[in-house]
């Protein structure tokens, strides 16, 4: 790897490294236009054709905390620049495809970089000034909601004017800029762990991740009750509870559980699953309330386009609430921001329940769960990171990152029975019934009230302070127990 920069520029630094975040989160709804055109586009069935977005779900969960430790040990910066080169082979790939799986493995290839955003937290902790540490994570950390809500109304307009190929090729171009941006104002790390990496603990993480995400998302499709969906299910199970056995017992985990335990990563993190259930439960709702038909009595009939214009909003208010959850954390600590944003999270999910039949109800209501989501999700690093050793940042941090895409798959599994199974008839169609959509903003509510709950026992804390004094000779820093 070419020679990191020697002297970091704080505003550099978290310029570049947000822009990453939200690059890869663009890559995460880069195909939500074109996915009812997609088996036309790939000649090939509705279910097959829905492995273009199963394959970077997948990809994502298990690369995730598996690049997180590889950071730890290797270098974060150089496991970041590895996950951008994956992001830009993954466009190329797709950009040149016109059949099912060159898709697929290029939407895999894109997924494998989902890690970028935990590796660029951990990065800020290491490199960053104490002053700094708290505004940067939370930006970092939204940049996820941000990418998302943003690539949308982007998206739709170029599959509209475009090429659909082109989607990929600006995916592909945005990777390459945050690859050359990364590559000359960010620096390395010396806070490394060094060690062996846990081989059988990657497999079985991946083994038991994939059956259990695969399961759920292919739930629907296959039948909850069907053999393939029960045996993944069991699976999982069984293959997760090993998992957990070697962990404990190998001298150098891929996760340690032992860490995981501490009340405050524990709480943080199952927190972070219902925050991630309520965050997507938004994205499912508000967009088919925007695209059904007039005739419903309560679609608002407008095109995808106008959908991607009404949500956008939503990302830049997640972006300005998170220096706004960075203040509150430093003034009232970040147990205090989390159980905030959950609360302005079901509060707007309440909103939605009553304020549902205008276009404004539906921006507001957008704006209302995403400032919620930029408190929780900029109080999050600074709770696990107090937590935790500066060597096992970018592990943890990854875990977390995973922890709220798993809500985000419940959310989908849930929500896609409920609307599935609730309907009206229109012409002959069975649509989503506006009951359908309450019950799913209820359970997003509840989902938010749960989170708050969670994070009711995290224990309070000041946030996590960088990573001071000089790095070990041997570029192995010695590790900081953790004060809890």
């Amino acid at each position: 790897m070419p020679a990191s920069p020697a002297a970091p520029r704080p505003n550099a630094v978290v310029a570049v490294l947000a822009l990453a975040g939200i690059v890869v989160a663009l890559m995460q709804t880069l195909v939500i236009p074109i996915i009812p055109e997609l088996p036309k586009l790939l000649d090939a069935s509705a279910s097959d054709a829905a492995w273009a977005v199963t394959a970077t779900l997948l990809a994502s969960a298990v690369a995730t905390p598996v690049v997180g430790r590889l950071g730890d040990m290797f270098g974060k910066r150089r496991m970041l620049l590895v996950s951008l080169v994956l992001l830009i082979s993954g466009s190329a790939v797709c950009g040149l495809s016109d059949a099912l799986v060159p898709m697929v493995v290029g939407r895999a290839l894109q997924g494998l970089s989902a890690a970028v955003i935990p590796l660029g937290i951990s990065i800020m902790r290491d490199e960053l000034p104490a002053e700094r540490l708290a505004g940067a994570t939370a930006v970092m950390s939204a940049s996820l909601g941000v990418g998302g809500a943003l690539g949308l109304p982007a998206a739709a307009l170029i599959a509209d004017k475009l090429d659909w190929h082109m989607l990929f090729w600006l995916s592909g171009a945005l990777g390459a800029v945050s690859l050359v941006l990364v590559l000359a104002l960010v620096p390395e790390s010396a806070v490394r762990t060094g060690g062996r990496f846990d081989l059988p603990g990657g497999i079985g993480m991946a083994a038991g991740l994939a059956s259990l995400l695969l399961a759920i998302s292919k739930g629907g499709d296959w039948g909850w009750s069907s053999g393939t969906v029960l045996g993944l299910f069991a699976a999982a199970v069984v293959i997760l509870l090993v998992w957990g056995w070697w962990e404990l017992r190998t001298p150098a985990p891929l996760v340690d559980l032992r860490t995981t335990a501490r009340r405050q990563v524990l709480f943080t993190n199952l927190a972070s699953i219902a925050i991630g259930f309520s965050m997507f439960a938004m994205s499912l709702v508000l967009p088919q309330l925007l695209q059904l038909p007039e005739a419903t009595g309560y679609g608002l009939g407008r095109s995808l386009l106008t959908t991607g214009l009404v949500m956008a909003p939503s990302g830049l208010v997640m972006m300005a609430f998170a220096p706004v959850s960075a203040k509150v954390s430093k003034a009232r600590g970040p147990k205090v921001t989390l159980m905030t944003g959950a609360l302005i999270v079901a509060a707007g999910y309440g909103l939605n329940i009553v304020l549902m039949s205008e276009v404004w109800h539906l921006v507001l209501v957008s704006c209302v769960i995403s400032a919620g989501i930029g408190f929780a999700y900029g109080a999050m690093p600074s709770l696990i990171m107090g937590a935790v050793p500066p060597s096992e940042t970018a592990a943890a941090n990854s875990l977390n990152t995973l922890m709220r895409s798993l809500g985000t798959s419940v959310a989908s599994a849930i929500a896609g029975v409920i609307l599935a199974q609730m309907t009206i008839d229109l012409g002959g169609f069975a649509l989503p019934s506006e009951n359908a959509f309450k019950v799913v903003m209820a359970i997003g509510a509840g989902a938010a009230l749960l989170a708050f709950a969670l994070a009711s026992f995290v224990p309070r804390h000041r946030p996590a302070a960088p990573v001071t004094g000089p790095p070990a000779t041997d570029g192995v820093a010695t590790e900081t127990a953790s004060a809890h």
